[in-house]
C-alpha cells in the first residue's frame, strides 16, 4: 500500500472531526444539502421577489424582510441544476455572510428545508477530488448517512463566488446619494 492510499485510509477512517456539528439540510431536486446551522438566521417561506437588473441569471433578486433588503441567490440555478417551478415547499434560508469586515444578510432559495442534523464528524469526509477542472471549494464535506450522503456546503464560500456582496455595497451607496439628493 502506497503512503498517498495509508492517508486516505486513515482520512476516511477517522472522518472530519472538525466539521462535527449541527447542519440544516434541505434538497435541491433530489440532493440533500446541509450548512451549518450557526449560519443559518432564519427560514421563511417564498415571498415577493424583487428582479434587480443586470444581476447574474442565479440571482433570483432583492426581497424586502421586515424593513431590510436582502439578496436572495437562487441555489439551483447557482449550480447548473434544471430550472423548476417553485411550490409552496419553496423557501428562502436566510444567512449571515462575512464580508470584508462586516456581515452581510443573504437569502437562498431551496426546493424545501429538511431537518437540523447533527452530524459527527466520523461520517464526513473531505471533498472529492475532481480534478483540475472542476470547483469544489464551497464544499466542505460529505456526510454519510444511512444509504444517503449531504453535501455540507461553505455558505460563505457559495456567495462569495456570487458577486451578491458587491451589488449590495452599489444599492448601499446608490441608497445613500438618493438620500442626500432628497435632503
Amino acid at each position: 500500500m502506497s503512503e498517498e492510499q495509508q492517508i486516505i485510509q486513515v482520512e476516511q477512517e477517522e472522518g472530519c472531526p472538525d466539521l462535527e456539528g449541527k447542519y440544516l439540510t434541505f434538497r435541491l431536486g433530489q440532493e440533500i444539502y446541509g450548512l451549518e446551522i450557526l449560519k443559518v438566521r432564519e427560514i421563511i417561506g417564498l415571498m415577493d421577489v424583487t428582479e434587480v437588473p443586470r444581476t447574474p441569471s442565479y440571482v433570483r433578486g432583492v426581497i424586502n424582510l421586515r424593513g431590510k433588503i436582502i439578496p436572495v441567490v437562487d441555489l439551483r440555478s447557482k449550480f447548473g441544476m434544471e430550472e423548476v417551478e417553485d411550490t409552496e415547499l419553496t423557501c428562502i434560508v436566510v444567512v449571515d455572510v462575512p464580508y470584508d469586515s462586516e456581515t452581510i444578510v443573504m437569502g437562498t432559495l431551496v426546493d424545501t428545508v429538511s431537518e437540523v442534523l447533527d452530524i459527527d464528524g466520523k461520517s464526513i469526509e473531505p471533498p472529492p477530488a475532481f480534478g483540475d477542472s472542476v470547483e469544489t471549494s464551497y464544499i466542505v464535506g460529505i456526510a454519510k448517512r444511512k444509504n444517503d450522503v449531504t453535501i455540507l456546503l461553505n455558505i460563505d464560500e457559495v456567495m462569495r463566488t456570487s458577486g451578491i456582496a458587491q451589488l449590495m455595497e452599489g444599492d448601499a451607496s446608490e441608497s445613500q446619494e438618493t438620500e442626500a439628493v432628497a435632503a
